[in-house]
């Protein structure tokens, strides 16, 4: 397998794996991989207090390299991102409502055929 393909299948295997935490949190899943002109957000949700939050999802496999998933978001990355949310929650008023919204990071490691770390940031900014 292709490392490019590998990759996209180890990072659709931690939104998989983010999208089971969150909805374990009480999270409500509307939209995954929602494309946003150039940019992508990998998930939007509600949080159980009704926040719209937009997840950013880093997924690395353990590795001795010394490399963790938050290395991978860098500031440009971050400006993407940030930029496809206010782009969406512009436009879609109606799903912040209240409470706003906000950024958060949540990484996953994957250790091997079924044991997995995940972590999760809220409200993040860079």
């Amino acid at each position: 397998m292709p490392e490019s393909d590998n990759n996209i299948n180890i990072g659709k295997i931690g939104e998989d794996l983010a999208c089971k935490f969150l909805i374990k949190k009480k999270y409500k899943i509307l939209f995954r991989n929602y494309r946003e002109k150039f940019d992508e957000i990998d998930i939007i949700a509600k949080s159980f207090n009704e926040t719209l939050v937009f997840i950013e999802v880093k997924t690395l496999k353990e590795n001795l390299s010394g490399l963790i998933p938050e290395d991978n978001l860098t500031k440009d990355k971050f400006k993407k991102i940030s930029r496809a949310c206010r782009l969406f929650a512009n436009s879609h008023k109606e799903l912040a409502g209240d409470r706003g919204w906000r950024i958060d990071l949540l990484t996953v490691i994957i250790c091997g055929a079924k044991d997995y770390a995940i972590s999760h940031y809220e409200n993040i900014t860079l």
